[in-house]
Parts: C-alpha cells; sequence; structure tokens
C-alpha cells in the first residue's frame, strides 16, 4: 500500500509560522527588561508586595472580562484588546507628559538635606525616558518609511528591498515597543533609581490618569447598570492605590523607607 501523503492541518501551519517568532519576542522582551528594569540604590524588592500586585492584577482583569462578558462593549473584543494596546502605550506617555511634575514634587516635599542628593540621581530615569522616545520614534519612521517607498509608482528595487527590511525590523520593533511600554509604566522609568517609594507614587498618579483618559476616549461610562459602570471605572484605580499605600506603609515599617524623616 502506497504512504499516504502528510496533510498540513492548519495548527501545523500555524506552529510553523508562529515558532520563529518565538526567540524574537524573546528577544524583545529581554532587551526592554534589560532598559527599564535596571535595579537602583533605591529600590527595594519585597516578594510579598510583588504577589499582592499580581493578584490584584489577576482579579482585576478577570473582574474586566467578567463585565464585558456581562454586558458588553461597544466594539467587542476587538475593542477592548484595541483599548488594551492604547493604555498600555498612553501609560508612558502619561508618565513623560506628567511624571516630571509628580517627581519634582514628591523632591520637593523630601527633606531639604536629601534633596541634591535626589536630584543627582535622575539620570537613570531620564535616559529611561530618552530610549522609550526613540523605540517609539523608530516604530513611526519604520512604519511611514516602508508605507512611502511601496507606495511610489516609479518605485524601484532598492526601494522595495529598503520597505522589506523596514517591515522586517518591524517584526522585533512592535513586540520591542509593547515590552517597553510595560516595563516602562511597571517599573515607572526606573525611578526607584532616585527613591524607592517613587514607583508606587507614580503609580498611583497614573493609574487616575489613565481612567479619566479612558472615560473621555471612551465617551462615557462602559455598558451596564450604574452598580457595574463605576465599578469597572472606579475598581481599578481605587484598587490599585490601596495596593500602593500598602506597599508605602510596608516600605516604612520593614524597610526603614521614608519621604521625610
Amino acid at each position: 500500500m502506497p504512504p499516504q501523503p502528510v496533510r498540513r492541518t492548519r495548527s501545523g501551519c500555524a506552529f510553523w509560522f508562529v515558532s520563529p517568532l518565538v526567540p524574537v519576542i524573546r528577544s524583545a522582551r529581554r532587551r526592554a527588561e534589560a532598559i527599564f528594569n535596571q535595579p537602583g540604590e533605591g529600590r527595594v524588592v519585597d516578594p510579598v508586595v510583588s504577589r499582592v500586585q499580581l493578584w490584584r492584577a489577576v482579579i482585576g482583569a478577570v473582574a474586566s472580562f467578567s463585565l464585558v462578558y456581562a454586558y458588553g462593549a461597544d466594539d467587542g473584543w476587538s475593542g477592548v484588546a484595541n483599548d488594551g494596546v492604547v493604555k498600555m502605550i498612553l501609560a508612558p506617555l502619561l508618565l513623560i507628559l506628567t511624571g516630571p511634575l509628580a517627581v519634582l514634587g514628591f523632591i520637593r516635599y523630601a527633606p531639604a538635606e536629601q534633596r541634591p542628593l535626589l536630584r543627582s540621581r535622575l539620570r537613570a530615569p531620564l535616559k529611561a525616558v530618552g530610549w522609550w522616545v526613540g523605540i517609539l520614534a523608530g516604530v513611526v519612521l519604520a512604519l511611514v518609511g516602508s508605507a512611502l517607498l511601496l507606495k511610489q509608482n516609479y518605485g524601484t528595487l532598492l526601494n522595495g528591498l529598503v520597505a522589506l527590511a523596514l517591515l522586517i525590523g518591524l517584526i522585533w520593533l512592535l513586540p520591542f515597543l509593547l515590552f517597553s511600554s510595560a516595563y516602562a509604566a511597571r517599573y515607572a522609568f526606573n525611578t526607584s533609581n532616585v527613591h524607592a517609594a517613587l514607583p508606587a507614587f507614580l503609580t498611583v498618579v497614573l493609574v487616575w490618569e489613565l481612567m479619566l483618559c479612558s472615560v473621555a476616549l471612551d465617551g462615557g461610562l462602559p455598558h451596564g447598570p450604574p452598580l457595574a459602570q463605576w465599578s469597572a471605572v472606579l475598581g481599578g484605580p481605587v484598587t490599585v492605590t490601596a495596593v500602593a499605600l500598602w506597599e508605602l506603609r510596608r516600605m516604612r515599617t520593614r524597610h526603614g523607607v521614608r519621604i521625610r524623616h
């Protein structure tokens, strides 16, 4: 009996398409973490705080998906996914725009004798901000450049090769941007190098800014009865604020980290 030809299933084709991207995505994640998760003099690593933050994020995500499943969303699940990507990019932008005011206020609140030391440690956060702006600019330039080259009616072989190189570069740049945005928001542009309490402080500021932006961009409250609407809008900021305040208290009582002595 002649051997039967091997049939390629859709899952097999998907595997051969996705598997080469795995090392690319891992490389982008490692590079983003190396840039935006740099240990500094002021950082306090507390496994208990990390576990509480993780569980808060998991419970918050489950609650958000449950509300969308129960009451729906304007653009369905694709709109939820797009909203998540927008918030991931918006978070570092908000930190860049409003973070300096929060950091300056934080330093101003610190004792006068500590202010010069805190200001001298701003190099690491400024460097991280420069990295993120450069990454975003690189992605935008690659997208615009490849689109312009491909649209030219008189395109040459060189134009096509350059456009292809830019598109291939985006395979690494796009996940690099997403991971960089996530780490930049998570570690607040390495501001723990300035003071251990700064990331928690900036997280509280950021989460309320994101809430206001989300309501403004979505044109109002989400679907559902009033209790569900306000839970969806305020649940995240309130719980993040509570965890951050508990983290600051734990830093003070367990690790001796104080803003003012």
